[in-house]
């Protein structure tokens, strides 16, 4: 799952914009933008945060320096040292699938900011923020707390490529109150371009999406695949 893999990836399944969002890091996604950039494929910045109540929220951001300063906020709250021999290596690569580094850090663990601190600090910083796989049993919304709170200001809800959207929009309480996206959440190569979501869109940029998902002057999810 290098930067120049997946965008490689990316590029055979046809897919034009794809959003790098590792587990509580974004320390991969600037080389991630510039492979991109290289060879023809949007990348929007962002992460994949496991909240305190041990949820996952994805945050999508402009540019990779709103999103660093979304990895500075979740560093600051996320306890426990990686060990490599139980969780694997956390490898830092850049475009050229040169190895830079390891993250030190437990990412496989979950950070002491609450679902709201998580979406306030993302709109704060001009994301958006989407509950992530809400159909699974574990580290989603719905398998967590049984309901989504009022006062948590979703701009989304994602649901996985295990479940047909129409299926979750019947059984999953609750989402069928959002706009709801679908994407294939890839941990391997093989998964990318699974599902995805088809938008009509001026441009690929998280503006853009925004206005898809609030269905704002002809921006729309037009299907979710």
């Amino acid at each position: 799952m290098s930067p120049k893999k997946i965008v490689q990836k990316s590029l055979e399944q046809h897919l034009d914009l794809i959003a790098i969002c590792d587990h509580n890091t974004a320390e991969n996604a600037a080389a991630t933008l510039r492979e991109g950039t290289r060879q023809g494929v949007a990348v929007l910045p962002g992460m994949e945060i496991c909240s305190k109540e041990e949820v996952h929220l994805v945050a999508l951001f402009n540019n990779i320096e709103d999103t660093l300063k979304m990895q500075e906020y979740v560093y600051a709250h996320l306890p426990g040292k990686n060990q490599p021999e139980v969780f694997g290596h956390q490898v830092v690569a850049d475009e050229h699938d040169q190895v830079l580094g390891e993250n030190p850090r437990l990412l496989i663990g979950a950070t002491q900011l609450s679902l709201l601190d998580i979406v306030e600090k993302a709109h704060h910083l001009g994301g958006i923020c989407i509950s992530a796989h809400v159909d699974r049993p574990s580290y989603s919304l719905i398998g967590q707390l049984g309901f989504i709170p009022e006062d948590l200001h979703l701009d989304a809800v994602e649901v996985s490529y295990r479940v047909p959207l129409e299926k979750a929009l019947t059984e999953v309480v609750g989402i069928s109150d959002y706009p709801c996206v679908t994407s294939s959440d890839a941990h391997f190569l093989h998964d990318i371009g699974k599902v995805w979501t088809e938008f009509v869109l001026a441009a690929p940029t998280l503006q853009e999406i925004r206005m898809a998902l609030a269905g704002t002057e002809g921006r729309r999810i037009l299907s979710d695949t």
